[in-house]
């Protein structure tokens, strides 16, 4: 293999997980069998959706707490670990992580060699602040050896912030872990795009990375889930097609990721990286940037 190249075939996987107890054997089942059938069809890189194991819409606190486990200890955390380890591919999950008596809305990068790293979610959403503490890892990027990996989930992608820090630490690909829900009509575009797929379109397209973002279906209480899953490429468009916001899926591309590094060079006169006046604003947002990048 050409050392220059990091091809990778990522997977992001839709489907149903339902909040409950009870239902978080189905739910961890679910999602280890779906990220086998995506190892089957040659994924190397499997996301799979924010509170993975657990569905999303808790009762109380109490409720989250019952629903959570501490990382890298709890069940489901072993399982995925497992699998990642067994198959010699990389895992993206979300869950309620356990820390003493904090909670938070976690993602984990799993790899070969065990846990890589964790990403506690910055934004919270909604109900979510009644169950949840403000992540406090900030914006992590994690070097593998297929690439460079940053997390975010599902609120954050509001935040233009949070893409562009992540990328301006040198991210090649941001994983994107979704329970992406109603928002202010109408849901859906005639092309069958939610707003939060424009919204990942576009965060590619100005950062020039890779996004893989995978959301869920189905409904729990008052809440719809949008589905449309995709993975965008570093010009923004999606790979392939954007998932139904229904059914379902795995949705499959296969990218270098070491192209993310060239990606901003647009033409003789205009790079994004080189064309941003770090001078006037990030001192302001505490940019951190990285050696690999031009100034």
């Amino acid at each position: 293999m050409n050392d220059s190249t990091s091809p990778v075939r990522v997977a992001v996987v839709q489907f149903d997980p339902q909040v409950g107890t009870q239902n978080r054997p189905t739910n961890l089942e679910t999602s280890l069998s779906l990220a086998l059938q995506a190892v089957n069809n040659g994924a190397n890189l499997i996301v799979l959706p924010e509170l993975a194991n657990t569905g999303y819409l808790f009762n109380s606190r109490q409720d989250a707490y019952l629903h959570s486990e501490s990382v890298p200890d709890g069940p489901s955390i072993q399982a995925w670990m497992d699998f990642a380890q067994f198959h010699q591919v990389y895992l993206v999950a979300g869950l309620a992580e356990r820390d003493g008596m904090q909670l938070f809305d976690t993602a984990v990068l799993l790899g070969p060699e065990g846990l890589i790293g964790k990403y506690r979610k910055a934004h919270l959403w909604n109900k979510e602040k009644l169950w949840f503490t403000p992540g406090n890892l900030g914006f992590p990027v994690f070097e593998t050896p297929i690439g460079r990996i940053g997390l975010l989930i599902c609120w954050d992608i509001w935040f233009p912030e949070v893409p562009r820090i992540l990328t301006q630490q040198g991210a090649d690909i941001i994983c994107s872990l979704n329970n992406w829900v109603w928002t202010p009509p109408p849901l859906f575009d005639e092309a069958g795009k939610c707003m939060a797929s424009y919204l990942t379109m576009t965060a590619a397209h100005v950062n020039n990375v890779f996004i893989a973002a995978a959301n869920r279906i189905g409904e729990e209480q008052d809440a719809r889930y949008l589905g449309c899953s995709l993975i965008a490429g570093t010009n923004g468009w999606p790979i392939g097609k954007v998932a139904s916001p229904n059914e379902q899926a795995i949705i499959y591309a296969d990218i270098d990721l070491s192209s993310a590094r060239s990606a901003p060079i647009w033409n003789s006169l205009n790079d994004l990286q080189r064309d941003r006046r770090a001078d006037l604003y990030d001192s302001m947002l505490g940019y951190r940037h990285h050696p690999c990048l031009p100034r």
